[in-house]
Parts: C-alpha cells; sequence; structure tokens
C-alpha cells in the first residue's frame, strides 16, 4: 500500500485544517479571524429629541477599508416605511458618518444600518448587520467643526512644495510631506542637531519636511492623511444653501451654515460672517477661490477664525493686501500675494507660495 500524499492532497488537507480554526467559536483558538464590530454610535441607540442636522456616526473596534464603508452599505431610512434618507458616508479610519443632503424630519424616527458589507482591509465584514433607532426633535445643534486630526498642528501643511518672498511672517509649525526639504524655498532653513526639524526666521515655530529624521516622516504621513480626511468631510457635508449669488459672494453678510457652489466663487468686495463663538461656516467650493486685492472677509459677533472652513476644489489666489479667516483646505494650490493675511491655516493638495505675507495660526 502506497502511504505517500500527493502535493495536492496535502495542500487541500491544509486549507481545511485552516478553514476549520478560522471557523471555530473559541477567540484563543490561534489563528482565527476576528471580525469587526460596533463599538459606540452617535446618537446612541434609541436616543430621542436628537437634533434635525444629526449625522449618525458609528465607531468601529478597528480601522475600516473605506471602499466598503458606503452609501450601499451604511444607509439611513426614516421608520415606519423605510423610507432611504439621501446622504453621503465620510470615513475617517475606525469612524463613519452618514451626512444627509438635507436636514432630517422633525420628530420622526429613524433607523441606521450597517451591513456586513462594510470590511476591515483584510476583507472581513461585520458578523451581522447592525441597526440602531433614534427619534429626532425639533432642534438644531450647534455647528460641528471639521475635524483635523494632527494637521491642525501646523499653519502650513503641503505636499509638493512651500515657498516664500522674504519676509513673510509665519505664527505656527510649517510642514510637507512626502516632498523633502529643498522644495522648502525662500525660508533659510537651519537643520536643527536633532535633524527632526528646522528653523527660519519668518517662522515662529518648526519646519518639518518628509526627509528629516525619525519621527517626523511618520508625523507628516499621518497629519497627511487628516488634512484628505478633513477635506472629505467638508466637501460631504449638506448644504445649507446653494449658488448663492452666481458665486460671487462679496459685499454680504452671511450667516453661519454650510454653502455650496459647482462653480468658483469670487470675492471682490468685503465680506462679513456673524455669528458666535460656537458657530461654523462651511464653504464648498467646486473650483477656484478667488480674494480681490485689498478686499477683506471680517469675522463680527464672536466668530472664530477655527470655525471657518474653505474648502476648495481647484486652487486658492488671495490678492495684494487682502485679508481672509478660518482653515484653507485645497485640493491643489494656495497663493497669497504680496502682505496678504490669513488668521487660520493654510492646507494644500499640492504647494502652498506666499509673498511677504502673514499667516497666523487661530486661537484654540
Amino acid at each position: 500500500m502506497n502511504r505517500s500524499l500527493s502535493l495536492s492532497t496535502l495542500l487541500a488537507f491544509s486549507l481545511s485544517a485552516f478553514a476549520v480554526s478560522c471557523s471555530s467559536d473559541d477567540d484563543d483558538t490561534p489563528g482565527q479571524v476576528i471580525a469587526p464590530s460596533v463599538t459606540s454610535t452617535t446618537p446612541v441607540s434609541d436616543a430621542t429629541s436628537v437634533p434635525v442636522n444629526a449625522r449618525p456616526t458609528a465607531r468601529f473596534s478597528e480601522n475600516m477599508d473605506a471602499s466598503t464603508v458606503t452609501n450601499s452599505s451604511f444607509t439611513v431610512t426614516s421608520e415606519p416605511g423605510g423610507t432611504p434618507v439621501a446622504g453621503n458616508i465620510v470615513n475617517n479610519d475606525s469612524i463613519a458618518t452618514f451626512w444627509p443632503t438635507t436636514a432630517l424630519a422633525s420628530n420622526s424616527t429613524f433607523r441606521a444600518t450597517i451591513t456586513r458589507d462594510a470590511q476591515n482591509p483584510l476583507g472581513v465584514g461585520l458578523p451581522a448587520n447592525y441597526t440602531w433607532d433614534f427619534t429626532t426633535g425639533d432642534q438644531v445643534e450647534p455647528g460641528v467643526v471639521v475635524p483635523l486630526g494632527t494637521a491642525g498642528t501646523y499653519v502650513m501643511l503641503a505636499k509638493s512644495g512651500i515657498s516664500t518672498v522674504p519676509t513673510s511672517t509665519i505664527t505656527g509649525d510649517v510642514g510637507l510631506s512626502p516632498a523633502a526639504a529643498t522644495f522648502v524655498t525662500g525660508f533659510g532653513l537651519t537643520l536643527d542637531p536633532s535633524g527632526t526639524f528646522s528653523t527660519s526666521p519668518q517662522v515662529a515655530g518648526n519646519v518639518y519636511a518628509a526627509d528629516y529624521a525619525a519621527p517626523t516622516p511618520a508625523a507628516l504621513t499621518t497629519a497627511v492623511l487628516g488634512m484628505e480626511a478633513a477635506y472629505a468631510n467638508a466637501a460631504g457635508r449638506f448644504a445649507d444653501v446653494t449658488e448663492l449669488g452666481g458665486g460671487n459672494i462679496g459685499g454680504r453678510n452671511l450667516a453661519a451654515g454650510v454653502y455650496k457652489w459647482s462653480t468658483g466663487v469670487q470675492i471682490s468686495d468685503d465680506l462679513t460672517l456673524t455669528g458666535g463663538p460656537t458657530d461654523v461656516w462651511v464653504f464648498q467650493i467646486a473650483q477656484n477661490l478667488l480674494l480681490a486685492t485689498a478686499t477683506n472677509v471680517t469675522l463680527a459677533g464672536g466668530a472664530l477664525p477655527r470655525n471657518v472652513f474653505w474648502q476648495v476644489g481647484g486652487g486658492v489666489e488671495l490678492g495684494s493686501s487682502s485679508r481672509i479667516p478660518g482653515i484653507l483646505l485645497s485640493s491643489t494650490t494656495i497663493a497669497l500675494q504680496t502682505g496678504a493675511v490669513v488668521n487660520g491655516r493654510l492646507m494644500a493638495g499640492t504647494a502652498i507660495n506666499v509673498d511677504n505675507a502673514t499667516i497666523t495660526q487661530p486661537a484654540q
């Protein structure tokens, strides 16, 4: 009798054994694949008097594959009847948020569902569909800021380059990744003995680049991911006002809210944003943002620069001697002409170029 086993038989046996170990109900079984789970939600299950501008959010036990947490796997429906609510999904590692495209109906019950199609990066989904219910009231909650993650520790953050025409005045840290320090130009950098950052007479803070010593490269990678997540978060919010002024909003006084344009936006006359210290403005601009020479965007009523977000699908250009508050999130470039002033942060998908400009990180 031939006691030898063929290679194909051995392989089949090994795969069978692996499948048995992975399907075991014993959490301590070696080699078991642990499925992700939902660890908390906002609103909590069965919550009442939920604000009508709520954004149902789930926190998972681990980071998830964003391509699997979508409008098909994360839904919100009105109850009874299960009528779907229109919205967008914003993912940030282990957190997924459903942003309705309009405010929810008041005094109504809703059900949020995350299906087993939501998976971790290994392709393992939830063990079962997860649902939770909540009931709205008739109130609107204060504005919610766009989370910046560790990108919020930089006053200027870009991917491909940062340049200045001296002398600029920059208060806060500057970061560049994945480009190297040679793409930080005009600053007269002096490398610190630690090798982790440089200093500049134009920067009241440190300058970091991707080719500096550890832990700088990893920290910058995390910050850039935070910048990208912030851009997606701002872009995914439902709009309170669309196509205001056909894209020319100079001379107006705007209350807090989310404003959206399918075009570019020009500010050719002074613009005022009026609200309190908890109010939030998000400007969703599909193309370019242009602020004219010597034009000011000002805050009134106690509004704070840290609560103003400009999400720009094109480039940003601030004219000479212009002023603007807030977090500028551009998918491409940000350019500040001579004497422009920003009380906020500059975050660019490509490059930042400033000319004798003043950039100050907002007070927290």
